[in-house]
């Protein structure tokens, strides 16, 4: 059994015990979460899609709160002595798949 369910923009197929890493979700390591809307829910020998799979649910549990690898930006412009060097860490969050009900 697996889901496809979308978060932070982004769009994961995800099925139980799966470890995931979404955009930033507020709490504390080891708290339950619910994990944005359902999308698709592929059952035993069944698909879910539309209407079905929005009443389905997609739990998880808070694994790590953490920070992506530095991503750095390199703006230049050769002729006028221009140069700007800029960083950036984006904030995440593991979660691991827990149950998929419907």
């Amino acid at each position: 059994m697996y889901a496809v369910i979308q978060t932070g923009g982004k769009q994961y197929r995800v099925a139980p015990g799966d470890t995931i890493r979404i955009e930033r979700v507020e709490g504390k390591v080891g708290e339950k979460v619910n994990l944005g809307n359902v999308l698709a829910v592929h059952g035993d020998k069944k698909i879910f899609v539309g209407a079905d799979a929005e009443k389905a649910t997609v739990t998880g549990k808070i694994v790590q709160q953490g920070r992506a690898k530095k991503v750095t930006v390199l703006k230049y412009k050769r002729t006028n002595q221009y140069k700007i060097q800029r960083g950036h860490r984006q904030n995440y969050t593991a979660v691991q798949v827990g149950d998929i009900k419907i």
